[in-house]
């Protein structure tokens, strides 16, 4: 793999995968905590207008301009990220990565186009709440995260999405999309040198000007009073979520534990403890699953599962007693030199997938600023003892440190 940085501050990293299929993404600091004074969702409804014409291209251009080549086109948005990616056959990669920067320098966002965005963006708002799994999450977020950036919903609410006029959606890409906050990312079956020169080719005469590293301030993540809730939706399905603070992207060694403890809980293996217990055993679930997601400020430790109503506080009662097994006493060494070869198994397939490993690639830029070695993962995860499980245990999943909030 090869690392640098434009002389515009555009960051980019390439690397050798594929056979016939490359991959490249553009990912921006750009995301929900970043949204300001800007009304709530400006963030991910500028992502969907990015597509909806640019100073030399059209809207109907841009969606079928690598479809006809057999490739994808699309794009996401975070807390703290928007990211551009596509794949296409190797020999279009360079159609691909201008488009992607064409898309970040160039975007125009026409008034009715916006307009018609803004009905896609309004249904997609009214159908995710209709999902009541995706929907107590996103509340859970909101209170937990209670005066932070980051409590921010990434969709934004109706009323919000409403008040953005072209105008917002202008002046916010003019202030967040510069190369100072841009990494290029692209995995392709080409030598590293020669892709290299593709990325530093294709840049520079797109941003021509420097801005320099951007760096997102840090703000101060103060945790509220644990709180325990529960909404009437009036849901024939249970949700809930149960979680708490966890560290944050450059909480450095102790993220390892974390990552081990929410895999062995209820990460995507059959055998997750979790999944095992609530599922297979006693089947009051129709999923659980144990999540670890790192912001820049703070994180988050966050089991959630569905089930009928009968079953809640027997599925309560059992999650808590697998919490208390951590807290309680550490994990046999055996056992965990089990779940670290797991976790390191799965990694291991997923950087397989050439997306899978370009957007990696790009999160890591963007955050470290550079691109963190699969090797020293490995290493920290082995690293990581029956004792230092034990403690992030007690730290992240005592009774006195977790929240919960479930709809019924």
């Amino acid at each position: 793999m090869r690392e640098g940085i434009t002389g515009s501050g555009l960051r980019y990293a390439v690397a050798t995968g594929g056979r016939s299929v490359a991959w490249c993404a553009l990912t921006v600091r750009c995301g929900t905590a970043d949204e300001g004074d800007f009304p709530a969702g400006i963030a991910h409804f500028m992502e969907h207008n990015l597509f909806r014409g640019t100073k030399r291209r059209s809207s109907s251009y841009i969606s079928s301009r690598l479809d006809r080549l057999g490739g994808e086109l699309n794009a996401f948005t975070t807390k703290e990220e928007i990211v551009l990616h596509a794949t296409v056959l190797k020999d279009d990669l360079p159609k691909a990565v201008s488009l992607l920067l064409e898309l970040a320098s160039e975007a125009s966002f026409p008034d009715d186009e916006v307009e018609t965005e803004r009905g896609v963006v309004l249904d997609e708002i009214i159908s995710y709440k209709d999902n009541p799994f995706e929907d107590v999450y996103d509340r859970f977020e909101e209170m937990l995260f209670d005066g932070h950036r980051l409590s921010r919903s990434i969709l934004g609410t109706v009323a919000s999405v409403k008040k953005i006029t072209p105008a917002d959606l202008r002046a916010y890409y003019a202030k967040m999309f510069i190369p100072g906050r841009m990494a290029l990312t692209i995995v392709a079956p080409d030598d590293e040198p020669s892709l290299e020169r593709l990325a530093i080719k294709l840049t520079e005469p797109v941003f021509k000007g420097g801005s320099g590293e951007v760096a997102r301030p840090a703000m101060t993540y103060l945790a509220p009073a644990p709180f325990t809730k529960r909404v009437d939706k009036r849901n024939h399905e249970v949700n809930a979520v149960i979680g708490g603070p966890a560290p944050s992207l450059f909480d450095g060694e102790a993220r390892y534990p974390v990552f081990l403890l929410a895999n062995i809980l209820g990460g995507p293996a059959s055998n997750s403890i979790l999944g095992r217990v609530l599922r297979e055993k006693h089947g009051w679930v129709y999923g659980v699953e144990c999540s670890y997601t790192q912001y820049s400020d703070t994180g988050i430790l966050a089991i959630s599962f569905g089930c009928d109503r009968p079953n809640l506080e027997k599925c309560l009662v059992a999650i808590r007693r697998q919490l208390d097994r951590f807290c309680s006493a550490p994990m046999a060494a055996s056992s965990l030199k089990a779940a670290v070869r797991q976790l390191l198994g799965q990694m291991a397939v997923s950087s397989e997938s050439g997306e899978a490993r370009c957007l990696s690639m790009g999160k890591s830029l963007i955050s470290y600023g550079k691109v963190t070695p699969s090797s020293e993962t490995r290493a920290l995860l082995e690293a990581v003892t029956p004792e230092r499980l034990h403690d992030a245990a007690s730290r992240i999943l005592a009774p006195e440190a977790l929240s919960s909030l479930i709809f019924l």
